[in-house]
């Protein structure tokens, strides 16, 4: 944990940061932090405070109090935001952590054909659950902006009517195997003004369908692959967020 998050239901009348349960913890027996150290703390919303001094520790270690140190701003957030066809639970418990700790402003959790219709009823989707695993990404990225989630049931509505709103021509992408250089090179181009993110959709490990392919490609949407192989939709939801974010010069200009 690079940073210890909190937020403001942890400041104390005098301005001190109160720590419990695990963040004490990980202060007392993973950081080996007491009186007088600084540690790095993150407020949900708001400043990274990287310089922070703990004034106490409680007998058992089972609560830090924390003054805050000069505030700095987070990281600019991803180029990219992320529209993700429903994944298995035990994927989407794994993917939450590492999405928000790339950084996009918002996620899409869409529905599509080969999503079975009992993963809705995910806990992971609950927004307690969501948020927890989130702040775990936040901590290891130095962040404290939690990505905006919104639940989307119907595809089609959502690619014809609210997409056009929130994304231009040009920023919009589907991943899906194949040819990794022309629509790669394109993603990359449209992220590197960063003046507005680009959104790119990424389907269940079943793949998109060929309606849901011909849907896409109808509303402006391009494919962009990562090469022929079928991979894991943790994998290819991190290896696009990453490749956007480092602005990969080698991919070729097909």
């Amino acid at each position: 944990m690079n940073f210890v998050v909190f937020d403001d239901s942890d400041v104390c009348a005098d301005g001190l940061i109160r720590l419990g349960g695990e963040r004490a913890k990980h202060v007392c027996e993973v950081l080996h932090a007491s009186t007088g150290d600084t540690i790095r703390l993150a407020h949900v919303g708001g400043a990274l405070h990287p310089g922070s001094t703990i004034r106490a520790v409680s007998a058992g270690g089972g609560e830090v109090l924390v003054a805050p140190g000069t505030a700095s701003p987070p990281p600019a957030r991803s180029p990219v935001d992320l529209a993700l066809a429903l994944p298995r639970p035990k994927c989407l418990r794994r993917l939450w952590p590492q999405i928000a700790a790339f950084g996009p402003r918002r996620v899409f959790v869409t529905a599509a054909e080969k999503v079975e219709k009992s993963y809705w009823g995910c806990t992971f989707l609950k927004p307690e659950i969501r948020e927890g695993l989130m702040r775990e990404g936040l901590a290891q990225a130095g962040d404290s902006t939690v990505p905006r989630v919104s639940i989307v049931r119907r595809l089609k509505p959502f690619l014809e009517d609210e997409v056009p709103a929130l994304y231009p021509p040009g920023s919009r992408f589907f991943a899906h195997p194949g040819d990794s250089g022309a629509g790669l090179a394109a993603l990359l181009a449209a992220t590197r003004a960063r003046t507005a993110p680009a959104l790119v959709a990424v389907g269940p490990e079943g793949g998109w369908s060929p309606f849901e392919i011909d849907m896409f490609t109808r509303c402006g949407f391009r494919a962009v692959s990562l090469g022929p192989r079928i991979l894991r939709t943790d994998t290819a939801v991190v290896a696009l967020l990453g490749i956007a974010e480092t602005g990969n010069s080698s991919v070729r200009e097909d």
